[in-house]
């Protein structure tokens, strides 16, 4: 499957991506500002009601384009090259069996909106398990910087565990699935957006989730947003 070059990419992870062409992929990308995957700027939804402008209500997430976070964002081990990743990451997909996961139902997680399923998945959560132990032999271990960062908000023991072991401190017990619509707002800008979020995200609340492929996304760091470098379709 072609795609854009893999190589030189300062992080790279592996997400959930709705599929392409699909009415929530195209939401997504133009609510946030960013196709991932084409590299372009959509044009924006029209959404009335809104406490600030949609351009600095999706800031954060813009970067890193519409996804689910599976194995989280890291730098390559020494001794790894981007196309060991690849082969890597599609010989796993090509092991998983396609699976429906429950509606997506829009929330605050925290101080962001996002969309999260509405009731818990053990297929999701186990494939997104499968995504952090199997490829965890390419990942960097997190610099000192990085673990302070990610103690900044204060973890429990059992994310402290997770972080120790796996970089990150929301994987394994703590995983949580979710798509990302907003930067952290405060109560009020938080309240409002989910409302005037709320009927264009309705038709994702009418059906199951499809799952039939993870996808590969690369960090070019510098601050520049993540792109979609392959779709890596599921086998089973």
């Amino acid at each position: 499957m072609t795609g854009p070059a893999i190589e030189g990419y300062a992080r790279y992870a592996i997400y959930y991506a709705p599929e392409a062409g699909s009415p929530l992929w195209r939401f997504g990308s133009a609510w946030l500002g960013w196709d991932a995957e084409t590299g372009e700027v959509p044009p924006r939804p029209e959404v009335s009601g809104l406490p600030a402008p949609a351009e600095d209500l999706t800031a954060s997430p813009r970067r890193y384009g519409f996804h689910g976070t599976l194995k989280p964002p890291f730098a390559l081990a020494d001794g790894t090259s981007p196309a060991e990743l690849l082969a890597a990451a599609e010989a796993m997909a090509a092991r998983m069996i396609p699976f429906e996961a429950p509606p997506l139902a829009l929330h605050a997680l925290g101080r962001f909106a996002s969309l999260r399923l509405s009731e818990p998945s053990e297929a999701m959560a186990a494939m997104a398990m499968t995504c952090v132990e199997t490829l965890d032999r390419f990942r960097a271990p997190p610099s000192e910087a990085e673990l302070e960062r990610r103690r900044a908000n204060p973890l429990s023991a059992e994310q402290e565990a997770m972080l120790a072991r796996w970089g990150y401190p929301y994987v394994g017990p703590g995983f949580r699935f979710h798509l990302t619509l907003s930067s952290a707002l405060s109560p009020e800008d938080l309240e409002a957006t989910a409302a005037a979020l709320a009927p264009h995200v309705a038709p994702f609340r009418a059906a199951p989730l499809a799952v039939r492929e993870v996808a590969l996304y690369g960090d070019p760091g510098g601050g520049a947003p993540f792109r979609l470098l392959r779709r890596l379709p599921f086998g089973g």
